[in-house]
């Protein structure tokens, strides 16, 4: 969702083409170490273009090695037409038996609108999962459509003002803005003890560019204008640095599209002047994650649970880099709104998710959400007094079966009569 692109088009093609039967009522068994029954785009691809079917390379069920593309293209009336690629790839460093396969995901795309953007994630263990690198690399130029601080009205300024000697009421309208972004994040863990990891890590967040673009309200009444000569930043370019101290508990089964287990974190990140930071900022990021799977015969029928929060302890934060939709480190928080609709000093996010099969083969399965959001604004608006719920379906296209890669179509709907369509590589989380 960051950037927030639709790029469904292809992927509905390539949908309508491979699609075999649905999974009926018949009582089939299916086992967990199926593979050579599954189907994904990958194969799909290969085998249309060679003119042959596809067969499964057994050697790799146990120790796979695989690398996969695929085009994107879509529309979005905010991005214009966009056209980019998809790629994963995923290798087990040691014993599958107690290593964790290590993933790398990567995506560009390029707009009619003067848009782009590319990300690179990675997520590596070592033999015995003794060490665990994970990192995401972002950079790109993109258009947001700013709401203020805090959840539990559709606009929340920061009241009446005055600009020029002329009165304004307070801002009840979005506006866009338009900003280059470079974020870097890189964090590496160390075992402990049995699923139990501690780490440190080094974040760089980058604004430039900003271009904040209002018909009716002069350019120093923006949100984003009016937040930064308050609290000492320039309006139109800002970094917040940090370090990081980790500590993470995680005994999922796969990091990609688990099917049971626990992922839990805790991050103190401390931005740093002398690391580039504008300001000295403490924060305090909580994440959790829990998976189970209902089925014996079907394991990819999963109930997931996410919390994710942020929490402003000292100092300050640039106003788009303070927590909010879309702010975790894969930009996919908030399925219903658009990326920084809600953000304030502090961010609590929750949410439920069903995911079960749609095809034998399993090339298709679905999903169904339920979350909700909440952030303050140190002023009326306090931290869990207010919450913005959203709720949705989505389709998933299997894109490699060794990692478990999943191409994610996504539509939601949440408050305020916020809708939209949410493309992405891999499950939300």
């Amino acid at each position: 969702m960051t950037p927030l692109i639709c790029r469904y088009a292809l992927a509905l093609c390539l949908i309508t083409l491979s699609a075999n039967t649905l999974l009926a009522q018949t009582g089939r068994t299916v086992t967990t170490d199926s593979l050579e029954s599954q189907r994904d785009a990958n194969g799909f691809l290969s085998s249309l273009f060679s003119g042959k079917k596809s067969k499964t390379d057994t050697s790799k069920i146990k120790k796979p090695s695989t690398w996969s593309v695929l085009p994107s293209a879509a529309y979005n009336p905010s991005v214009g037409f966009a056209i980019g690629a998809i790629t994963s790839g995923g290798k087990y460093f040691g014993n599958p038996e107690n290593t964790t396969m290590s993933v790398i995901n990567a995506g560009a795309y390029i707009s009619t609108n003067k848009l782009s953007t590319f990300e690179f994630k990675h997520n590596a263990f070592s033999s015995q999962n003794i060490w665990n690198l994970q990192g995401v690399m972002q950079i790109g130029k993109t258009i947001a459509k700013d709401n203020g601080l805090g959840t539990g009205r559709r606009s929340s300024g920061e009241g009446n003002f005055h600009v020029g000697g002329q009165y304004y009421e307070n801002n009840p309208d979005e506006y866009p803005v338009r900003y280059v972004y470079i974020k870097i994040n890189e964090r590496i863990y160390r075992k402990l003890a049995n699923h139990i990891y501690a780490g440190a890590g080094l974040s760089f967040n980058f604004y430039s560019h900003i271009d904040d673009d209002r018909k009716n309200v002069p350019i120093t009444a923006t949100h984003n204008y009016r937040y930064s000569i308050k609290n000492g930043y320039s309006p139109n370019a800002y970094a917040a640095n940090g370090v990081l101290v980790n500590f993470q508990f995680n005994n999922r089964d796969q990091p990609n599209r688990p099917f049971k287990g626990i992922y839990a974190d805790v991050i103190l990140k401390e931005n740093e002047t002398w690391l580039g930071s504008d300001r000295k900022a403490l924060q305090l990021k909580v994440e959790f994650r829990k998976y189970w799977s209902l089925s014996e015969s079907n394991p990819e029928k999963v109930l997931a649970f996410w919390h994710w929060a942020s929490y402003l302890l000292n100092g300050s934060l640039p106003y788009l880099d303070l927590p909010g939709t879309g702010s975790d480190a894969y930009g996919r928080i908030g399925r219903a709104f658009i990326t920084g609709r809600f953000k304030g000093y502090s961010f609590v996010y929750n949410e439920a998710e069903y995911r079960f099969p749609i095809t034998d083969n399993k090339l298709l399965s679905g999903v169904t959400f339920v979350n909700i959001e909440s952030a303050d604004n140190h002023r009326d608006i306090k931290l869990l007094s207010h919450w913005e719920p959203g709720a949705g379906v989505g389709l998933r296209l299997l894109f490699n079966k060794y990692t478990r890669s999943n191409l994610c179509i996504d539509y939601g709907r949440g408050s305020y009569g916020s809708s939209g369509f949410f493309l992405g590589l891999n499950e939300v989380f």
